[in-house]
Order: C-alpha cells, then structure tokens, then sequence
C-alpha cells in the first residue's frame, strides 16, 4: 500500500512515524480507561444500591453485575495498564532516548496498533450480541468458560472475549519484539548499557516479560477454545455437570481446570510487572531529575529492575494456593513471591536517598511521581500477607485482595502514566515546526491532590471488607439469606464510603481532560526543554520540531543521566549530549 498517494488525514491515521503511533495508542488507552471507569462506576453504584434502574438499560442483574466484571478488568489490563506504558509513551520517547530517530520495524509497529484498536473493537463489540459479554471474569476460569451453556455470555460473548486477547496477545509480542529490537540494535554512538536511562531498562524488561507471556497466553486460549468447540478436553475434568447438563460425551477426556491456572498466572503475574516497570523507570528519573542528583546507586537500579523482572516468572503460583496446590509447590512460590520484596524495597531506598535532603522542584509531574511512590510502598505492603498460603486461604476470594493489586497495580501505575503525561506532554504536542505546549500546574496539581486523596478513600477501605468476608464478584449485598447475608449487610455502610469516593475519584479526572483542552487550546508554550532534563529526548536535534537538516546531526552520548555539579557559580546540568565540562549554568 503506497501511503504517499493517500490523503493528508489518511495518511497521517496509517503512519509508520513512531510518534504518531504512540499518540494513537495514548488515544486509545484514553478512550479505554474513560469506558473502564464509567463501567467500574455503574459496579459499584449496583453494590450498594441494587434497586437503582440505569437508564437505557433497566435493572442490572447478577449476569449483568459479572459482565461488568469482566469488561472492566479485561479494559483496564490490557487495554490501558499494558497498551499505554509499554506501547503508548514507549513508542513515543524511546527511540529518541537512545538516539534512533525510529523504531526497528515501522511497519510492524503499525501493525500493532492496528490489532490492538481491533482487539478493543471485538471486545467491545460482545456487549451487543445475544446473550451479551462473557461472564467469568477477566480470567475466564474453566470449566465456566470452557462450556457455552454454563450461562448468558458465555456463548458468542466468550468467544468474542477469547478472540479479542488473542488478537491483543499477537500485537503485544509484535510490540515487544520492535522495543528489544530498537533497544539493541538501534542505540547511539556512546549510549553504552550503563547509560541508558532506567525508563527504557524498564521498557526493554517489560517487553522480555511480554514476549514469553503473551505467547503462553495466546496457547492457553487456543486450548481453551478447542474445549469450547472442538470437543477437546485440555480444561473439562471427566463427569463435568454444568447447568444441568453432563458433558461425557462432548468431551470424552479428562482435563484440569488446574491446567488453566497454571497457563494463565504464569501470564498473569509477569503481566503486573509489564505494567509497573515502565512506571519504576520513570519514576527514578524524574526524582533525580527534579531534585537535580544523580540517581542513587545506578547500577543497582538497574539490576533490580532485570531481577524483578525474573523473579516474576518464577512466582504465578501464589494466585494457586487456594486452588489444590501442593503444599511443597505453594511454599516455593510463597518464597519467591517474598523475596522479589528485596529489590522493590532497594528501588524504594534508591528512591529516598536520591530525594533525601534535596530541594525538588515540586512540579505537577514530580507529585504524581512521588505518589507512585506513596502507592507503590502502600500496595506493596501487603504483598508478604497474601504470600502466606495459610492467610491467603482467607484473604484469596475477597476485597482484600482487589484493594492490594488496585493500588499497587492500577492505581500506581495510572500515576505513572500522569507523570509521564505532565512531563512529556511538550513533546507530544510539538510538531511541524511548532512549540510544544506545558500543562497547567495550577490544575495540574489540584489534579494530582483530588486524585491522591480518591485512591486512598477508594481502596484503603477496602481492605477493611475484605477482612470482614465480603467475596469478590458478588452482586449485591443485601437480600442474601442466613449469615452469609447477615456478613454482606454489615460491609453495606463502609461499601457506600467506598462508593462515593470512588465517584469523588473518577469525578476529579474531569480535571484532568479540562487540563487537557485547555492546555491544547490556550496552553502556554513550552521552551524546548522545559525541566532542564539531561536525556536524549530533549536533544535539539532529536526533538519534534527540530529543522529538516537536523536529521544529518550526529547523535553521541558522553555520561549517564541526571548528572549535575555544583559550583561556586551556580549549578550545572550535563546533558548526556555535550562535550562541554560546564552547560547550562542555573544560578542557585
């Protein structure tokens, strides 16, 4: 296809530029996480008040209630916490943090986005066939998704369900092959592995973690499918009685849904850390940055990030311990899950120390950084709790664990993401010759403190139910007989502060999305480099709006990032770029 005799529009929508690309992908991560929202709103409105008809829809069943379930879960994962970090800021920074003025396969990049946007298209598109979305959550446990009739979705709904994360699955490792390709192959003269920045380390471990996940899930979802229509047996134990009806013949073998499991945590769990390590790279330079030092313990850093990545290959298991798990096996896992505590603990050190006694230029972008770090300590804590299999017995199926792996997960990883946005967004917004564009820090940091403020309202109260017995995916909260209702009524009025606080936090992004426009509209311009950065993206010969002859410029690294000096004359910021001994001289 010749793009050269398209439309300006239409050319500029099939682009191979890796900057456009990765605007696309924030686009569609955007439009993702408005639906997420709105969705996870309606969930927890339902708990608390079960009677309420929503318009246009009517009353909201139990079958309804696990549908929301699990399009908000699958939205959220996939199509916001992986597709945005990795695939959206990584297309849109990377190549110019190590010096490439593109990715290793534009083409191929292309392609991905363009199977992802499908991927969000079929999963969407579920919601309107007969017997409307899947129903078995995000993790599509078997037998429930491996038998059609087990209930309404779980039909037409799940097979949409299973195409659209195998069409995600194949874009992701499409994605993560281009990011290991540019990250080796494509690097500047002097960009040596010691210095390049702890952002791309994190990009370049999340895109190992990805390939190797992504491929396993994408089998577990051809097996899974082949129970449903092809007669096989990989997940339906011998004997399955579902609904009624006994599957002996359809499917004469005898599987495991403990197979299921196995092949899916082991994509589950490292599909955490595919999204909260771009956020720890970001996040260690950005201190450094805006407190002007050096990152504590480079090297350090970066063999954490490698060390998290490995360790969470090692560790599925830990979501198995309520599932018939060998006890030897689950003590294996219970280990290895606690001891990937010791390298998120030293990135947390790294972190204080590099802050410690500075005095940080307290932008929109180094809050949010600094509440990444707030959510990450405060999620993180309870980790070692479910780790132990005699807790986690209790703890597994209920609000306990939705708190831990939200705040930890979701919601450090959104504030990842604002950072990234406030710190980058000059360059997302300059092109052909125009300036980019800063943010408002007045709306900026009333963002950041409504935001800060909903998460922990929303989240941390949630571990209080969780002690008290409220199960995941239930429907409703009342109406339930015998003591099983009596536990459930008795969360009713801290499940109403939760609720209300989760719409005080969804409400508070309208801040936000008015950040957003006002900002594209009137913004103020943006000096090229606005936060006096040392990385490469801030090069004047890299940057958006550089000249056409600034191509021919020969891009060469000479130090590490974040490296500044202080004299008698002032402060000196090095970029990674210059030659000089003395650049930018900052009066103190």
């Amino acid at each position: 296809m010749n793009l050269t005799k398209l439309p300006a529009k239409r050319r500029r929508l099939f682009t191979t530029d890796h900057r456009i690309i990765g605007i696309q992908y924030l686009i569609l991560a955007l439009v993702s996480v408005t639906i997420g929202t709105l969705l996870s709103l309606l969930m927890r409105i339902h708990l608390v008040w079960p009677d309420r008809i929503v318009p246009f829809h009517g009353p909201i069943l139990p079958e309804d209630y696990l549908a929301l379930v699990t399009i908000h879960g699958t939205i959220m994962l996939f199509f916001v916490l992986t597709t945005a970090p990795q695939s959206g800021f990584g297309n849109l920074i990377l190549p110019a943090q190590i010096g490439a003025r593109r990715m290793a396969f534009p083409v191929a990049n292309a392609l991905s986005f363009w199977l992802t946007a499908l991927a969000l298209l079929i999963l969407l598109s579920s919601t309107f066939v007969p017997g409307g979305s899947a129903i078995s959550g995000w993790t599509a446990y078997p037998p429930f998704s491996a038998v059609p009739s087990a209930g309404p979705g779980q039909g037409l709904g799940m097979d949409l369900w299973l195409a659209s994360i195998a069409v995600f699955a194949i874009a992701s490792t499409i994605g993560a092959i281009n990011t290991l390709v540019t990250i080796i192959k494509f690097r500047c003269e002097g960009m040596t592995w010691e210095r390049i920045p702890l952002t791309v380390w994190g990009w370049f471990t999340a895109a190992l973690l990805s390939i190797i996940a992504f491929s396993v899930l994408l089998a577990a979802l051809l097996l899974l499918f082949c129970d449903r229509h092809a007669g096989t047996s990989f997940f339906i134990p011998a004997g399955d009685l579902v609904s009624g009806t006994l599957h002996a013949a359809t499917h004469p073998g005898n599987g495991s849904p403990l197979l299921w499991l196995h092949l899916f945590w082991f994509f589950g769990h490292p599909e955490v850390y595919i999204a909260i390590l771009p956020g720890l790279g970001l996040t260690s330079m950005l201190l450094a940055n805006f407190s002007h030092r050096r990152v504590f313990a480079y090297r350090t850093m970066i063999f954490t990030t490698l060390l998290i990545g490995f360790l969470g290959i090692l560790l599925w298991g830990h979501h198995m311990f309520v599932a018939g798990l060998n006890p030897f096996a689950a003590s294996a896992f219970s280990v290895s899950t606690m001891a990937i505590a010791l390298p998120a603990s030293a990135k947390v050190l790294s972190w204080l120390t590099t802050v410690w006694r500075s005095r940080p230029r307290y932008t929109t972008a180094m809050l949010f950084s600094l509440g990444f770090v707030s959510l990450f300590i405060t999620g993180g804590l309870t980790g070692p709790i479910l780790a132990q299999p005699i807790l986690d017995e209790y703890l597994h199926n209920t609000f306990f664990v939705v708190a831990h792996f939200h705040l930890i997960m979701a919601m450090a990883a959104i504030f990842g993401l604002f950072a990234a946005t406030y710190y980058w967004f000059p360059l997302m917004t300059a092109h052909s010759g125009r300036p980019g564009r800063l943010m408002s820090e007045r709306l900026g940091r009333l963002h950041f403190w409504t935001t800060l403020v909903g998460a922990y309202a929303t989240f941390l109260p949630m571990h209080l139910t969780g002690l008290m017995g409220e199960p995941r995916h239930y429907a409703q909260l009342i109406g339930v007989p015998n003591a099983a209702g009596h536990l459930l009524a008795g969360t009713l009025p801290l499940n109403r502060f939760i609720t209300w606080s989760a719409i005080f936090l969804a409400t508070s992004q309208l801040l936000f999305f008015a950040n957003l426009i006002h900002t594209l509209l009137r913004g103020k311009t943006a000096p090229p480099n606005p936060w006096q950065a040392t990385t490469l993206e801030w090069h004047p010969a890299l940057h958006p709006n550089a000249p056409p002859e600034a191509s021919e410029v020969q891009i060469a690294v000479y130090r590490q990032p974040c490296e500044y000096q202080s004299t008698a004359e002032g402060e000196l910021i090095l970029p990674q770029w210059s030659t000089d001994t003395i650049s930018n001289i900052k009066p103190e």
